[in-house]
């Protein structure tokens, strides 16, 4: 195809029988707009998502699913003289296989995409929308399997061991948003995780919005870590609280926070989200606690000129294949008011 422009997601035809205005071919413009839709998606894709990057990401490329390997403690030993040093005391390794779930899409229909695409506010809108609901549809994943790791055993039983599993902290019945309840609790978890050895940093918190606020309005500001200055100001506009014991703090509505009933598995999953969080109100955790497996990143698709002539619109995809899963238990706390 000699009369072709290779762009980001394909070819798309250099010439058209449905030129815009000022002369400017249908396809060389639709270019142009696929290029911002694609990077005002990703935008908001990555300011709408909270896990990514807190926990561990492996790319798949011609394969379904990736293997994560943690290792147990090592024990240390006197030399004997004279005794040969064959590296016998190997630490104990298991393994966790994450598999791919299903393609996800989120996707909107345009119609009559030359004069929609010239408003950029709608174009925008669009495509924040589509980013926000694959940054949320990831996020539910993490936090659930997160949650799952907390109430886990670790796998590794063989000598030093058995290492630690993951680990749950009452707040007490109807504490979910008890200020001083959720700072016990962040000392609590820290003090849990450094018997564990877990590393002291990439420790993360999330709590539902209300208990983030709770926090700001009822804490003495003099144990709060902030990230943006030291003023009250700040800390009052709810973007300055930071951390609590070296445990950095977000907030999100896509914690599996005190949800009703069971949360069941649903076609398309491959990996098991599902479970029971009817108690559940916070998640502290560390990186090695879950891992994603991603083959295909957040992405835009749409239809080309031909759909257009046939439908007057456009149909604008977005799509994103991965898949999570608890691996290290030990750097897991799950927070239960209940």
């Amino acid at each position: 195809m000699a009369d072709a422009l290779v762009t980001s997601v394909g070819r798309i035809n250099n010439t058209s029988s449905t030129p815009l205005a000022l002369g400017t071919a249908y396809d060389t413009k639709y270019g142009t707009y696929l290029k911002l839709f694609t990077g005002e998606m990703i935008k908001a894709y990555e300011s709408a998502t909270i896990a990514k990057g807190t926990v561990m990401n492996r790319s798949l490329r011609n394969g379904k699913s990736a293997q994560f390997i943690y290792t147990g403690r090592m024990e240390a030993t006197y030399h004997q003289p004279g005794t040969p040093i064959l590296g016998t005391n190997d630490p104990p390794v298991a393994e966790k296989t994450i598999v791919m779930d299903d393609l996800l899409i989120s996707s909107a229909f345009v119609y009559d995409l030359d004069e929609t695409l010239a408003h950029y506010s709608l174009r925008s809108e669009i495509s924040a929308k589509i980013g926000h609901a694959l940054a949320e549809a990831y996020d539910k994943k993490i936090f659930r399997v997160i949650a799952k790791a907390a109430r886990q055993a670790h796998p590794i039983t063989a000598a030093p061991g058995p290492e630690p599993g993951g680990s749950q902290i009452q707040l007490g019945s109807g504490n979910e948003y008890n200020a001083q309840a959720l700072v016990d609790a962040f000392f609590e978890a820290a003090s849990i995780m450094d018997e564990k050895n877990v590393p002291k940093t990439g420790r993360n918190a999330v709590l539902s919005p209300r208990q983030y606020y709770a926090l700001i309005s009822q804490v003495d500001t003099n144990i709060l870590n902030r990230d943006y200055g030291n003023n009250a100001g700040s800390v009052q506009s709810g973007e300055g609280l930071y951390e609590i014991a070296g445990i950095k703090i977000w907030r999100s509505n896509n914690l599996p926070f005190m949800v009703p009933g069971t949360v069941a598995r649903v076609p398309g999953e491959n990996n098991d989200y599902g479970g029971d969080f009817s108690n559940s109100c916070g998640l502290i955790y560390a990186k090695e606690a879950a891992g994603v497996v991603e083959a295909i990143g957040p992405q835009i698709q749409t239809t080309g000129s031909d759909v257009k002539t046939m439908y007057q619109g456009d149909i604008i995809v977005g799509r994103m294949a991965m898949g999570a899963d608890w691996v290290n238990p030990a750097a897991a706390i799950e927070l239960l008011a209940g």
